[in-house]
């Protein structure tokens, strides 16, 4: 079934969005009343919305007892945990449950064409694409425009939307003022890039009251 909206809500999770959570972005806690109008605008018009979240064991290759901050990480995410688990504020609906072990493309197309609430896209790396099974989603409900938001813009976000890039999604608009750094600084240059690539940015005023096409 195409779905020409989907709405793209990337690690919004305790560890990341909380000043205690293991892997706090500064500010995260900030957006949470943006992250909660974007997702109740969503469910209001019944815009399905692709969730990612990291969910982690120690022997992952990201996790580490002496990361580097560019590759590695200290623990965070840990399967099970609270710190895992998504804020309220964007509470899914009936979550359809993917991990990032491959399903058939054809199962998958199946499975998401009788299916009426969210996604949620469980991976081990930063990259959602890490998922094998995250193109299948894509392309079974064959978008024509993702909202995306959340964090990390400088990466998670990042790879998301350079992934979205790379499939061909006709209209990506990122929704800027719901999203956190890691790295301030990098800010400008990555959506300097992504506008040359056609990316819209977009505040979430400008979703919530229909100013998005």
């Amino acid at each position: 079934m195409k779905r020409e909206v989907i709405f793209w809500d990337v690690d919004t999770q305790h560890d990341f969005m909380d000043p205690d959570g293991n892997l706090y972005v500064k500010g995260a806690e900030l957006i949470k009343p943006k992250l909660e109008a974007l997702t109740n605008y969503a469910h209001a018009h019944r815009i399905p919305i692709v969730a990612s979240s990291d969910d982690h064991e120690l022997e992952h290759a990201e996790i580490s007892a002496t990361p580097d901050y560019s590759e590695t990480f200290p623990p965070h995410c840990m399967r099970g945990t609270h710190g895992a688990e998504k804020i309220p504020e964007t509470t899914l609906l009936s979550p359809m449950v993917i991990e990032p072990v491959a399903i058939a493309h054809e199962t998958l197309v199946r499975q998401l064409s009788s299916h009426a609430g969210d996604v949620l896209i469980r991976k081990h790396r930063f990259d959602v694409f890490s998922n094998p099974n995250t193109r299948s989603v894509i392309e079974a409900w064959d978008p024509t425009v993702i909202v995306i938001y959340g964090v990390t813009l400088d990466y998670c976000v990042k790879y998301a939307i350079d992934g979205m890039i790379d499939v061909g999604i006709p209209t990506i608009h990122l929704v800027l003022d719901a999203t956190r750094p890691i790295v301030p600084e990098a800010v400008d240059a990555l959506v300097s890039g992504w506008k040359k690539q056609d990316v819209r940015i977009v505040t979430t005023g400008d979703v919530v009251c229909g100013r998005i096409e």
